[in-house]
Order: C-alpha cells, then sequence, then structure tokens
C-alpha cells in the first residue's frame, strides 16, 4: 500500500519537484518530486525555456501550505520519492500542472507498470496533457517563454532604480538580514542577487570558513533570525525598495511582504539591531524601525534580554548658557544659579589632533557663541557619563533655542560631525536619524569643515603683548567710539580679555574710574572680600558676550583703560551698582563718567552691597584710592615678586618620553593658519609635485605629505631607513610623528613657508613640579591619564619657568573654565589631578628655580595629595609606597 504523509511545503525547486518539511519538527526537510511527469529547470547556466514559469505556478499553488502526499515510489539510487499530492481544497498534483499546460506527461510513464490504478491515473494525465496541448497552453505556447537572468549587481543602474519599488521573490535566506533575492525588473529580464534588509543588522548564523573549512558557530539567535526570516518570506512575493549598495557592493532594500516589512517584524521581536549606516539611506523611514527596537528593549526580548533601559528622568529645563567650551560642549546656569557643564548629544566639534578638521575649531565655536551665549535654552538631557578618573560627571543633552534644534543646526552647517555610537550605547540624540542624514548633506553641499576651503576664522594680534604695540593700537581706537567687539575672557572683575574683529586685535581691558576687589588666586589666599564676587558677576554678565567698548588710555603693562558696554549699558556702573566695585574719583573724572559711577556707588551704599555692608554715613571720608592705571601691575605681581605669565594653548601632541606639543593661541596660531591656507594651494598645484632630488638628510626641514589626510605640512627628517627609503618626520607645527616614504617628501626650500619667515609653532613643554613614574606600565597609564585630561580642550597655561638653553618649558595647566590669570589656584590645575590620581609623584631634588618661596605652597599641597594618592592606593601606588625601597 503506498504510502501517505502530511507535511508543510518549503520552497519549489522547479514545476516537478518541492522541498516539503515535517510539521513536528521544521528543521526536517525531504524532496518529493510529481510522479509521471517533467518540467523545464531553472539552472546556474541559464533556465531552459518556461522554466521559471513553471516553477512559478506551482509556487504560488503551495509554498507555506499544508500537503498531503502519496509515495508511489521511490528511486533507491538516490532516495527520492515519487508520488502524487493534493492540498486541503482538493487541488491534485500534478494533475493541476499538466492541466494548465506547466508540466509534460513522462514518454517512459507507465511502461513497467501494471497497476490498474497507475495505469487510470497516467490515462487522466495524458488526457489531460492533450487539452492543454490543443489549447495552447503553458508550454504548449510554443513560443517565448525565456527570461535573461542576471547575477551581476553592476548591470543595474543603481541611480536610476534607487527610491523605486519592483516585484521579487526570495529564493533564499542566508541570515536574517541577507537574502538572495530574484527581483522582477521586466516581463523577460530578472536580476538575482545577495541583498540586505535595509536599516537592521542580525546575528550571524552558522557557517562554513571556505579557506579553513571549519565550521564558524552561529551568534546567539542567529539561526532563529534566520528561520524567522524563511518561515515568512523564502519564496514568497514581496516589494522590494531598493535604497542604495554598501560599500561591498551589495544591493541594499527594504523588503516588503503584504503584511508589512520583515526589517520591523525582526526588530519588534527582539532579533535585530538598528544598522545605523543605513540611516542616511532610509531618511524618515528610519524612525519607525527604530520604534520597533524600542519597543523590543522595553520588554527585554532576545538580544535585548540583558538591556537596562534608560533612566526617564530624561529632564528638559530652562537655562541660560553662561559659557561656550566648544563647538560641542557648553556651560548653562540654572534658575537657582548653578552652573554645570553640558555636552550635545551625538555630535562632535572639530578635532584638534585632525589636521584636516583642527583649523575650524575657532569658526565652529564663534559659530555657536553667536547662536547661543546668553540666551535662555531649553536642555533636554540624553544621558549621563558618570565621574572616573578625577573627570567630573557630565550630562549629554540636545538643546534647542526658540524651538530650533542646535545639535542638528551644528551639523547641518557643517560645524559638527556625527558621532557613530557603539550599538548598545544608548546616550544619543533623540533625532540621531535626522543628524545622520544632515551631515551627509553638509558634506555633499561643502559646508562649513567640509568645505575643503580654507578656515574663515578671524585671526588676532595680541596688542596688550608690549607698551610699545599698545600705545600704535591707542591711537587708533582712542578716535572711534562704541567699538563692536567680544569679551574673550573675564581675569577680574574689572579686567578682560577684549577681541575687536573689525581691527583684527586682542587686547587687555581695565574699566576706567573703578577699582574691583583682587579675586584670591590659591586656596590659601584670601584675596580681598568680594574680589571672587566681583569676578563671577562679571562672568555671568559679560564672558563671551558681544559688547562695545571706549578706550581711553593705556596702563604701563599695556592694558587698555576705557569703558566697557554689554547691551548698551556701561559694566562699571554695574559692578559699582552691585556694591563689588569702589570709584577712583580722578580716574572716573578723567574718563568723564564720574556722575553716572558716584550715583550708583550711592545707591549701592544706601542698599549695604557688597563692600559697603558695614557702611557708616557718620564715618564718610574720602580716602585716595589706587588709579586703575597701576591696578594692572599690583595684581600682576605675586609674592615673589616673579610676574604670572598665563598663556592660551592647546596641547596637539605628547611624545613617547612624556613632553608636550603645545601650541600658544593668538600669537603663531593665527600666522600659521595664513601659512598653511598658501601651503596647500602650493602643493596642490602640480608644476610644484617636484620630489626631493637627493636622499633625505636627518634635522633637514622637507614638506611632508601627512598620511592620514593626504595634506602637505612642515616637518623635520628626524631618522633615514635607506634601504626601505622610509624617513621618520616629526611634523613641526603638530609635534606628531610618523614614517613615510621618500615619495611622500618634497624640499621645503620656498622662502614663504621656512621656520625663517614662521618658527615651529609645536613647543617643547613638561608639567611643573611633578615626575612621572619610571615603571613602563605606570608611565603609559600617566601620559594616558595627561592625554584624556588635555585632548580636545581649551587650556590655559602658567608659563613657571622657560629653560632656553634646553628649549623646554615648565608650565601649569589649567581647564579654561577655571578662570586661569584670574582666579585660578593650584588646586584646579591638571598638574595637581595628575598626582592625586597616583600618576606622578612629587621629585624630592627639586630644580634651582622650584625652590623660590612661591613654590612652597604649591609643593605643600601637592606632597598632601600624593599622601592622599598614597593612602588610597591610587595608580602608581597600588602596591605601596615605591619610594621607600
Amino acid at each position: 500500500m503506498a504510502k501517505q504523509f502530511f507535511a508543510n511545503v518549503k520552497s519549489v525547486l522547479s514545476g516537478d519537484t518541492l522541498v516539503l518539511t515535517s510539521q513536528n519538527n521544521p528543521s526536517a526537510e525531504r524532496i518529493f518530486s510529481l510522479a509521471f511527469v517533467t518540467g523545464p529547470h531553472l539552472k546556474r547556466e541559464g533556465d531552459e525555456p518556461f522554466a521559471f514559469q513553471s516553477r512559478d505556478y506551482l509556487r504560488s499553488l503551495v509554498v507555506g501550505k499544508v500537503v498531503q502526499c502519496t509515495i508511489l515510489y521511490t528511486i533507491p539510487t538516490s532516495g527520492r520519492d515519487y508520488g502524487v499530492a493534493q492540498l486541503k481544497d482538493g487541488t491534485q498534483l500534478p494533475d493541476e500542472l499538466v492541466k494548465t499546460g506547466w508540466l509534460k506527461v513522462r514518454e517512459d510513464a507507465g511502461r513497467k507498470e501494471e497497476s490498474e490504478e497507475v495505469l487510470q491515473r497516467l490515462e487522466t494525465l495524458r488526457s489531460l496533457e492533450t487539452s492543454a496541448k490543443g489549447d495552447g497552453k503553458g508550454l504548449w505556447e510554443g513560443v517565448g517563454g525565456i527570461i535573461e537572468v542576471q547575477n551581476d549587481i553592476n548591470s543595474l543602474d543603481i541611480n536610476q532604480w534607487k527610491g523605486k519599488t519592483v516585484d521579487g521573490i526570495v529564493e533564499r535566506v542566508l541570515s536574517g538580514d541577507r537574502l538572495l533575492m530574484r527581483l522582477k525588473l521586466s516581463d523577460k529580464k530578472h536580476l538575482q542577487v545577495m541583498t540586505l534588509v535595509a536599516g537592521i543588522r542580525t546575528p550571524t548564523t552558522e557557517r562554513v570558513n571556505q579557506s579553513t573549512g571549519q565550521t564558524q558557530p552561529a551568534e546567539e539567535f542567529g539561526n532563529e533570525a534566520r528561520s524567522y526570516v524563511e518561515q515568512r518570506l523564502l519564496q514568497r512575493d514581496v516589494k522590494v525598495e531598493i535604497v542604495g549598495t554598501s560599500p561591498q557592493g551589495q544591493l541594499i532594500a527594504s523588503i516588503l511582504h503584504p503584511r508589512g516589512s520583515i526589517a520591523e517584524f525582526l526588530l519588534a521581536d527582539g532579533l535585530a539591531r538598528c544598522n545605523d549606516f543605513h540611516s542616511t539611506m532610509l531618511g524618515s523611514k528610519m524612525a519607525s524601525l527604530r520604534a520597533a527596537e524600542k519597543k523590543a528593549q522595553g520588554a527585554k526580548l532576545r538580544l535585548h534580554k540583558d538591556h537596562v533601559a534608560k533612566a526617564d528622568g530624561g529632564s528638559s529645563s530652562d537655562m541660560i548658557v553662561s559659557k561656550i567650551q566648544g563647538a560641542d560642549a557648553i556651560f548653562v546656569r540654572t534658575k537657582n544659579g548653578a552652573e554645570k557643564r553640558i555636552n550635545l548629544s551625538s555630535v562632535r566639534g572639530p578635532r584638534s589632533n585632525d589636521p584636516a578638521e583642527a583649523p575650524f575649531r575657532d569658526e565652529a565655536k564663534e559659530y555657536l557663541r553667536k547662536k547661543l551665549i546668553g540666551k535662555h535654552v531649553k536642555v533636554s538631557i540624553d544621558g549621563h557619563r558618570p565621574a572616573s578618573d578625577d573627570f567630573e560627571a557630565r550630562d549629554v543633552a540636545t538643546v534647542t533655542e526658540k524651538g530650533k534644534n542646535i545639535n542638528l543646526m551644528l551639523v547641518q552647517d557643517g560645524w559638527c560631525s556625527v558621532i557613530r555610537h557603539r550599538k548598545d550605547d544608548t546616550d544619543r540624540a533623540p533625532n540621531y536619524d535626522e543628524l545622520l542624514a544632515a551631515q551627509e548633506k553638509a558634506k555633499e553641499e561643502l559646508k562649513g569643515m567640509w568645505s575643503g576651503k580654507a578656515s574663515k576664522a578671524k585671526t588676532y594680534v595680541d596688542v596688550s603683548e608690549s607698551v610699545q604695540k599698545a600705545k600704535i593700537q591707542l591711537s587708533t581706537l582712542s578716535r572711534q567710539k562704541k567699538v563692536p567687539a567680544v569679551v574673550d575672557f573675564c581675569k577680574a572683575g574689572s579686567r578682560f580679555t577684549i577681541l575687536i574683529p573689525r581691527e583684527g586685535v586682542k587686547l587687555t581691558m581695565v574699566l576706567a574710574g573703578v577699582r574691583a576687589p583682587r579675586a584670591p588666586r590659591l586656596p590659601q589666599e584670601k584675596g580681598e572680600p568680594f574680589g571672587q564676587e566681583a569676578l563671577e558677576l562679571a562672568n555671568r554678565r559679560c564672558n563671551q558676550r558681544d559688547c562695545e567698548i571706549d578706550v581711553h588710555d593705556i596702563d604701563k603693562v599695556g592694558g587698555f583703560i576705557g569703558d566697557l558696554y554689554i547691551n548698551r549699558e556701561s559694566f562699571a556702573k554695574i559692578l559699582v551698582e552691585e556694591g563689588l566695585a569702589s570709584v577712583h574719583q580722578y580716574s572716573a573724572e578723567k574718563a568723564g563718567n564720574a556722575n553716572e559711577l558716584l550715583a550708583a556707588e550711592q545707591r549701592a551704599k544706601e542698599g549695604r552691597k557688597g563692600l559697603w555692608q558695614d557702611w557708616d554715613p557718620s564715618q564718610e571720608e574720602g580716602d585716595e584710592e589706587e588709579t586703575a592705571e597701576v591696578e594692572p601691575t599690583k595684581d600682576a605681581a605675586p609674592a615673589d615678586k616673579r610676574a604670572r605669565d598665563y598663556r592660551e594653548v592647546v596641547v596637539t601632541n605628547i611624545d613617547s618620553n612624556g613632553k608636550l606639543k603645545i601650541q600658544e593661541i593668538g600669537k603663531g596660531t593665527s600666522a600659521l593658519e595664513i601659512l598653511m591656507n598658501e601651503f596647500k594651494k602650493f602643493h596642490i598645484d602640480p608644476k610644484n609635485n617636484k620630489p626631493l632630488g637627493n636622499a633625505p638628510k636627518t634635522g633637514e626641514f622637507v614638506a611632508a605629505k601627512f598620511s592620514a589626510d593626504g595634506q602637505w605640512y612642515r616637518a623635520r627628517v628626524r631618522s633615514n631607513d635607506r634601504t626601505a627609503k622610509v624617513a621618520e618626520v616629526v611634523y613641526i607645527d603638530y609635534g606628531n610623528t610618523e614614517k613615510i616614504p621618500w615619495s611622500s617628501l618634497r624640499a621645503l626650500d620656498q622662502p614663504q613657508f621656512t621656520t625663517q619667515k614662521l618658527k615651529a609653532q609645536a613647543t617643547d613643554a613638561v608639567l611643573s613640579f611633578i615626575q612621572l613614574p619610571t615603571a613602563p606600565d605606570y608611565f603609559s597609564d600617566a601620559l594616558n591619564y595627561i592625554a584624556e585630561a588635555t585632548d580636545g580642550r581649551s587650556l590655559v597655561a602658567s608659563f613657571d619657568f622657560v629653560d632656553t638653553k634646553e628649549g623646554l618649558s615648565y608650565i601649569t595647566l589649567f581647564d579654561e573654565k577655571s578662570g586661569a590669570g584670574g582666579s585660578s589656584t593650584f588646586t584646579d590645575s591638571i598638574n595637581k589631578d595628575v598626582v592625586a590620581s597616583g600618576h606622578a609623584l612629587v621629585p624630592k631634588k627639586l630644580k634651582a628655580w622650584e625652590r623660590g618661596s612661591a613654590s612652597a605652597e604649591v609643593l605643600k599641597k601637592l606632597r598632601e595629595v600624593e599622601s592622599q594618592a598614597k593612602a588610597d592606593r591610587l595608580g602608581m601606588w597600588e602596591y605601596g609606597d615605591i619610594t621607600e625601597d
């Protein structure tokens, strides 16, 4: 008796052959062929006529359905079963396909059969075949039936088809996100290629490494994802929406089943993650995929079983922007007056260690300053970076001003790039996909730092650098009224660094007619009463704000004496009115603002504010005050008479020996930008493409092509490998080194580019008062710590001592936010932080310049934090005090 069984149809190989799976065990497969008939076959070298049509008719009838199969005979050599099948609706196979002309009855069918039942079935089949042949159905049509099938994606004009939807069939499922698709480009032309499901990435499946023959196990849920897609899509009709190609040349497309996008189903069931690299191709359609993924994360399904939901404390609050740290970091002030740092979510400003981006740092910062400084903004917290290694905790947030998303605007205008987050990093902007799309558009439109042109950032000459320069500039500024400017830095309550864009100058300004108390510089210093409050008010009201200035005179050290107006209001009057400065009668009368200032001072006295909290009208006497001209000199002189030398710097590199490479901002850097613009133009010109005439010599200055960006920079040859024709060079304006072939070197003999025209901008420096460990592991940890503390930060350096013989500066570094030069103390310094974290120690043998009286308090503080680091077993002290040996 013929054996019967029920099975699910997984797929169809041809019009006469089915792939079946067990109803109880879907992984168990068997091939079942229809008896007594034959049909055309699909072949790699080319399909037989009508092969696709024959298979497609059977596919549309049976795939995904349950059939009842009857085995009539089995071929012993192959073990393949032959028989007939019946669908639940009664449709008989192969009768239905013979009837419609898609199968032929085999000529040898029935020759060896003696069963009356079999002969009767053959007679029925031949009758159906005769009828189909007479009607010219299916294969019997006789003409056509050939479909051109191409397997090369290069045969498809992707730009023509991008964004279009075509009909397709899933021929094979390699993994949850990789399918072999047959695209029906037309009735006579099909394309069969590997296709990536747009917007998602699923775990890999088990596969055999072709080179080694070893089986690589599947990632968790990889095989489950593939089975999930097979059950729903294999050999189903789908819509294929083409979105682009991958860097490897594979087609990327959205696969749409009548019930919806397979990508969304995989994400919602926790079998896939969103693929950020497809975001720009999908645009707004990525939002539904993110929503599906978020749903699975909330339910902790499969891939997200260990997902930790982001706290809904993602608060949104109104704040005031008090300082622009960089293009991607700001300081904001809350309603209660507290100040905190905010990093903009998912965006990053131009990087200082990237020669292509670094020139745009100031321009990007200025863009953000104009947009935000002093403005009311809404800050929506997207995540939190916990404090670690003495770095303060900070929030990442989306900032909006009057409904405009500032993060997005920075990317749209090309002043920030988008951070590529880890797949499990949830501390990202909610409009991350929009940011990625904006970045691509900014690159296409050559905006901001993507322009390929030189930065338009203003370069400023410091005219307060010397009295001679100040006198020259005074003659120009004193003839102008209400000169537009920007407060770059608040050094004290009445002392500022001012930028004047239209003049291209930077100057130190002292408010005329007033004297503000001095703020403490070190914790041990008491400073003058209300000195710190005066500086804080100046920072709140003036720092980085647009302003106007009137200049009257200069002081003995090159400071400019005059009036500063914020929103057309005299800041000197504000200081006096708040009781945070007193009026100097003579200076005020000379400046012509005595009446205004004296009236403000009287109001402060009557209100018992600040300096006048204990004011007694009966004891009113006009004590003589120090003049504004003298103030800068006294403020600048510490107890040991050694003048403090504060300069804004950026750390461009850290050598393997621990030396820092620094650039001083505002002096040579402005000239460097101008030089590099000309340098770039010079080397772009093909006529200047002249290799070195001879082998480079150690110590020789050359033009070198930086491997990271392909641009040319000034460099010096450090060493040579004449066999390999490779030289190790140091880039003299940035401090980093690399080994490059001689072919990437050119002569640096043009007068306009030599070091005589502009000296090397990267200078050597070491941190004062500290000694790095000698053990390799601890030394490496120390370098990493210093790198993290300085990378991408605006810093102020106190040049404690300059060894001209060795060409080495000993510096104390401050983060710019500490207010270096005005109220900074050694407690705020990075030097102290390195010791406190156990990455450096206080040297026992001091250099001659370190033994001065001014160094005593610094060394005392350092030894205190060193003792604490030892007690806490931090860094090099993890196994005890190594100095006891």
